[in-house]
């Protein structure tokens, strides 16, 4: 096993990324496109959402000086959301709708998907990747590098230490931190977020040099996201001090992490703006699912007054936080409630980028640069949130309304967490009257059991009732049949989830303590991992 993850003390040499030029360059006609993902943040953890226990500066100034999206959807985990977002189409269309990808499963996003990266490429992009891939790397055909990104630093699986990068999966702990497709040491002991920013920054300042072509830079950062079981919320001990009055330690650690994301974006834009690119770049801000709140996946994100958790299809698994920024706006400093859904930003930033996405066949998603341009209509009237035949649950909006089949977990995560307790109110007991704050009636009594989605589907109004407190599917039978004649035909064009069982190949110790590809291509027979009975 690799010393790094077998004892986790040694000394990482720490990477030096020298200082460049920030003279201001000629601009390119087609935008520079920065797109920053958070993982696992809550609805609630943000103040442009009306969080005032976490205060969020960096993201609130980018949100409200460009347009927020408050009627945006991702899926409810983090692998079909990051399929959705690199290809454009869903997840049921993928083989991602059931659960993540683990790091010993021999699957990944198919081969035969266009990736956003290798469509920015042709139309000129340079293209960047930082953090998190969490969409298969079994083969190196799978691999950033080879789906159309130039670059990549980063982790391949799911999660990991904030620290010495390894992950504790599938039952084996190995090193997952990568370079260009290679295990990269010198980032041990360096706390991924800060890495990662000052990654982007060295990319931006490089970029700076010569414009000649438009950038892309994807930035997947791993916050806010649990790391293993024996310490999953880390943080560098100076950010914890400013979260001294929450008393719940899991809840403080959280809010902290939060802050150095935070700041994160705070040190990108910078970086943009002293180069001279932020003129001529879109920001685009988003969450790859809900949050895992209340001790979900040992972590303390908040959704509240939103239902549910992270993997649920409540409101509170799948609305996510998100905003574009950027001087290119007409109508900006705004909130958009048109419908959008995480399969849009493929054709969205083929749209930003100039080119045609009508000529990428059988996208899922909907170009909405007019809408965020210039405040016309959302093309969307309906999302599919999922369909997952092994869990057997699936859910759909259609304009106001919401059908909900089944639940994840028994309905054990079907309720409404507020955030841990504070003492002491030294923060902004009152929102920011820019932020756009999900406002619900009373809860009623009868909220948790109104709805019963394992004996008959539940239906909801989400615009008049976003906390999904009142089930209407006896008021409105026919509603209820029309959707679930959608249902009934979205899961006629579905491919089956591609989730496969763990393969011994894949085990760290037999690659030098690292997770690493493990087979040749065209290998089909895997020597599976005989569990215990």
């Amino acid at each position: 096993m690799d010393l790094l993850c077998t004892y986790g003390v040694l000394a990482g040499l720490l990477a030096i990324i020298a200082s460049a030029s920030t003279a201001a360059p000629e601009p390119n006609a087609r935008p520079n496109i920065v797109l920053i993902v958070a993982d696992d943040l809550g609805w609630n953890d943000v103040s442009f959402h009306g969080s005032t226990q976490i205060p969020t500066p960096n993201l609130d100034q980018l949100a409200y000086d460009g347009v927020m999206l408050s009627n945006y959807y991702v899926s409810p985990i983090c692998t079909p959301t990051r399929g959705a977002l690199m290809t454009g189409r869903h997840p049921i269309h993928l083989g991602l709708q059931h659960l993540t990808i683990h790091p010993a499963a021999p699957y990944g996003l198919p081969l035969g998907e266009t990736t956003i990266a290798e469509a920015l490429k042709q139309l000129g992009y340079k293209t960047h990747m930082i953090g998190k891939w969490h969409l298969g790397f079994f083969e190196d055909a799978y691999t950033p590098t080879n789906r159309g990104f130039d670059s990549h630093i980063g982790y391949y699986s799911g999660k990991e230490d904030y620290y010495n990068h390894c992950n504790d999966e599938d039952g084996w702990l190995g090193y997952d931190f990568h370079k260009n497709g290679s295990p990269y040491k010198p980032t041990f002991g360096q706390y991924s977020t800060e890495i990662y920013t000052q990654e982007a920054e060295a990319i931006i300042r490089d970029h700076s040099k010569n414009t000649s072509q438009p950038l892309f830079l994807y930035l997947a950062h791993q916050s806010v996201h649990s790391a293993n079981n024996d310490d999953p919320l880390q943080v560098p001990h100076r950010y914890l001090e400013k979260f001294k009055d929450i008393k719940h330690e899991g809840r403080r650690t959280y809010a902290a992490m939060v802050s150095v994301l935070d700041e994160s974006v705070g040190n990108v834009t910078r970086a943009l703006r002293d180069t001279g690119l932020l003129n001529n770049t879109v920001i685009i801000f988003t969450s790859d699912n809900g949050g895992p709140a209340h001790g979900f996946d040992v972590n303390y994100a908040s959704n509240f007054p939103l239902r549910g958790v992270k993997n649920t299809l409540w409101e509170g698994g799948v609305r996510g936080a998100a905003f574009i920024h950027s001087p290119l706006l007409a109508l900006s400093s705004r909130t958009s409630h048109g419908m959008f859904h995480v399969c849009d930003w493929f054709p969205t930033f083929i749209s930003i980028a100039g080119g045609d996405a009508a000529g990428f066949k059988n996208l899922d998603g909907y170009s909405q640069w007019a809408s965020i341009l210039n405040g016309t209509e959302s093309p969307r009237e309906e999302i599919l949130h999922n369909i997952d035949p092994i869990f057997n649950v699936s859910a759909l909006r259609w304009r106001e309304f919401k059908l909900v089949v089944r639940d994840t977990y028994g309905g054990n995560w079907s309720g409404w967490y507020p955030p841990e307790e504070v003492t002491g109110s030294p923060q902004p007991t009152e929102s920011d009257p820019r932020a756009f704050v999900v406002n619900c009636a009373d809860k009623p009594a009868n909220a948790s059991t109104s709805c019963d989605p394992f004996k008959k589907p539940c239906l909801f109004n989400i615009s008049a009732d976003p906390c999904e407190y009142s089930n209407i599917a006896e008021e409105h039978p026919d509603i209820v049949d029309m959707l679930l004649t959608k249902l009934q035909g979205y899961s006629q064009t579905m491919i089956p989830p591609g989730n496969k069982p763990i393969v011994v190949a894949a085990n760290p110790y037999l690659h030098g303590g690292n997770w690493v590809p493990w087979v040749k291509p065209n290998t089909t027979k895997f020597n599976v991992r005989k569990e215990p009975t």
